[in-house]
């Protein structure tokens, strides 16, 4: 199988949460964004984290920090084309890149490998993305490298504003995903009141690890 970068998003503006870095709130002790690393890099053969701004904020981990190529904050889809360009730079081998939320700390740890099991066989421009009881996971997904000049001129154009409008234009697998011990796996925290709920979960499930 040919090499699949890990970007993980976090570069929203956390507008429900009151601002700020959502991923470097904490969590049962550390940053979220610990507990989505930790379950996160072990399914890709590289992992950077993609934001704006500076850099040095991120200090925590040891991953590269890949800004948006394009101005103006156009949505998750600019840090998919990100990581991206950022394979193609340093790993030119790598066919897609894997993307996960960083406010999603219970990510399922076979997700990378589900997907790329649901692209066999299918187009070289195929894309797969999660799905649990609460309905798909664009943000999580799974993006051939290839398409990252046409993601660019649907980002620049208004086209691929729209995620799942987007992915759709393009043979989609849509992998399900059970609950774990009745939690979503792809939970994630929006609100202060989710942030509470999962304090509440990493604390009597989520084990602990260093990054």
């Amino acid at each position: 199988m040919s090499e699949i970068v890990g970007v993980i998003l976090a570069g929203g503006l956390s507008r429900r949460m009151g601002g700020g870095d959502k991923p470097l709130l904490a969590l049962g002790g550390r940053p979220m964004l610990a507990h989505v690393v930790e379950r996160f890099r072990p399914q890709v053969d590289a992992l950077v984290l993609n934001a704006n701004g500076d850099p040095s904020r991120f200090g925590v981990t040891d991953l590269p920090v890949v800004p948006d190529t394009l101005p103006g904050h156009p949505g998750p889809l600019a840090g998919v084309l990100a990581g991206m360009r950022w394979a193609e730079t340093h790993r030119p081998g790598a066919r897609w890149v894997a993307t996960a939320a960083g406010d999603t700390p219970f990510l399922p740890l076979d997700v990378v490998r589900c997907l790329a099991a649901a692209l066999e066989g299918r187009p070289e421009e195929a894309i797969a993305i999660p799905s649990s009881e609460s309905g798909t996971h664009q943000v999580f997904g799974l993006f051939p490298v290839s398409l990252a000049d046409e993601l660019e001129e649907g980002l620049l154009s208004g086209e691929a504003r729209k995620v799942m409008a987007w992915i759709e234009r393009h043979p989609t697998a849509v992998v399900p995903f059970a609950s774990e011990g009745g939690v979503d796996p792809f939970f994630n925290a929006n609100t202060p009141e989710d942030l509470s709920r999962a304090e509440a979960l990493a604390s009597s499930s989520s084990p602990k690890a260093t990054i």
